[in-house]
């Protein structure tokens, strides 16, 4: 837990259609909302055939985080949780624009994969929403995906995330705008087939009200409402009225719907569409509207962390008894490696400090993994569930540095493997990866005899452990693995010496 409770957090959403930002007061625990920007910056349409993101776009999001920076550059980084989701999840150049958007806007930007987006974005909804239905259904399109949760107070117990979005719809099936018939049909039967295979677990009869979390869906009610199709959120009766609308028109600037925001008009019908197909294949009636949503759920997630109660723990807690690793034996190189950090200064400040420590107990405690699956290359094993699976809590950064830690504690220590990290991870890494390489080999023998004191120094490329006098003599094995270790290392540039 940081050391002061902070006293603003903050969260940015940088969306496929609009980033949002949300800056909050904290106090006794409490969120009291000061300030909302939004602004749609299209992301999405950025995007090329190739998934490149291209420059005009690229500098419309920027000057947006510039702005967005002005209001948050003074926060400190623990304060804020800044997200990426689907386009960049799929851009190709991601990595080099999140370079630039980090600079502009002053603080890290984490990529969290759809599943993830879709526990926050219910969470945002459980917080913001007060409803007595055992079972809710929620669902938020954004530009570039839809997300689609059903739970239970505020856990999501199923959540699913596919690949249609209001801006990648709009632009797959109303290029400029343009309107038919024969479009709409073929929009609803592209949604309707995204949606099939999931239909059994999202239908009516699992859940007992449906919500809806986004621009798109906000734009859709405000429509209903003004042109009297509904007066009670979005119903089956006003959709159909609006998609006999959008049939007629040759051209959005043809649709003439009240209360519909200028900017929203380009990518209503790709949303609107969506809505319908969703409506139809999971036999929705009416959805009534949060005003919670993702940013809501990372400023609650962020709390979560402030307050100890790291959603990401409990994943590695459900990790290691999902896959039988020895809890006991990651307790001790826990122990072994808080007593080498010490003892060293390995990061730059507090905030690096405790995400590093974090990340070496999740390696620690899951390092073992992948011998559920098989002995030999156990590591690799262990690494890829790491880095591909859905974990609730982590970001795509966050998985890339365990993964990289579990792939790295054994036999061969590659630089290379490392260059990927984002900064300042690309450079504690290897220090870190060394550190749980030395604590797992001191505990090679599993039992629960204490090691002796030790100490450890780092300069630069040098490491030296130093140990009681003659321990080392009557420990032979562990003589014999520190030389070993000791060759490992010295191939990727660093000395390690033990006396």
């Amino acid at each position: 837990m940081p050391q002061k409770i902070p006293e603003i957090v903050a969260a940015v959403d940088l969306g496929s259609n609009s980033f949002h930002m949300i800056v909050c007061s904290l106090k006794d625990g409490k969120l009291h909302i000061i300030d909302r920007i939004k602004e749609m910056v299209r992301l999405a349409s950025g995007l090329d055939k190739k998934n490149h993101l291209n420059l005009t776009t690229q500098k419309r999001a920027l000057e947006c985080l510039e702005r967005f920076g002005q209001r948050i550059g003074n926060l400190p980084p623990e304060s804020v949780r800044c997200v990426g989701t689907s386009t960049l999840r799929n851009a190709t150049n991601s990595r080099q624009f999140i370079l630039k958007a980090e600079r502009a806007l002053g603080h890290p930007i984490h990529i969290i994969s759809g599943v993830e987006e879709a526990r926050l974005i219910y969470q945002g909804v459980a917080y913001s929403l007060s409803s007595s239905a055992t079972k809710r259904f929620v669902m938020d399109i954004g530009g570039g995906s839809t997300e689609y949760i059903i739970g239970t107070d505020d856990k999501p117990r199923i959540k699913e995330s596919l690949n249609m979005g209001c801006v990648s719809v709009s632009n797959l099936f109303f290029p400029d705008g343009k309107l038919s018939v024969q479009a709409v049909n073929d929009a609803l039967l592209f949604a309707q087939q995204k949606l099939e295979p999931h239909q059994k677990f999202y239908n009516r009869k699992n859940w007992d009200e449906a919500i809806g979390a986004s621009g798109s869906l906000r734009a859709i009610q405000k429509v209903l409402e003004a042109t009297g199709w509904s007066n009670n959120g979005i119903t089956q009766d006003g959709l159909d009225k609006l998609m006999e609308r959008i049939r007629s028109a040759k051209h959005i600037n043809e649709l003439n719907l009240p209360e519909l925001d200028p900017e929203r008009l380009p990518v209503f019908p790709g949303g609107a569409v969506i809505v319908a197909a969703t409506f139809k294949a999971l036999g929705i009636e009416q959805m009534t509207i949060s005003d919670g949503a993702l940013r809501e759920g990372l400023v609650y997630d962020l709390l979560g962390r402030i307050y100890n109660r790291d959603i990401r723990s409990e994943t590695v807690q459900m990790l290691s008894e999902r896959y039988h690793t020895d809890q006991a034996h990651a307790d001790r190189i826990k122990k072994t490696l808080h007593t080498m950090l010490k003892q060293i200064e390995l990061f730059s400040d507090d905030d690096n400090k405790e995400n590093g420590i974090n990340f070496l107990n999740w390696a620690a405690d899951l390092h073992e993994m992948g011998r559920d699956i098989a002995h030999s290359q156990y590591h690799k094993h262990g690494a890829y569930i790491i880095a591909n699976a859905d974990l609730a809590g982590f970001s795509k950064q966050d998985q890339a540095i365990v993964s990289v830690l579990i792939k790295s504690h054994r036999r061969k220590f590659s630089m290379e493997r490392f260059e990927g990290l984002s900064d300042p991870w690309r450079q504690y890494a290897p220090f870190m990866t060394i550190l749980l390489r030395l604590a797992i080999l001191l505990h090679r023998n599993r039992n629960d005899i204490e090691l002796p004191e030790f100490s450890i120094t780092i300069v630069k490329t040098k490491l030296k452990l130093t140990f009681p006098e003659d321990w080392l003599d009557q420990s032979p094995l562990t003589r014999a693995d520190l030389k070993k270790e000791a060759d490992y290392l010295k191939a990727a540039g660093f000395k390690l010496s033990c006396c």
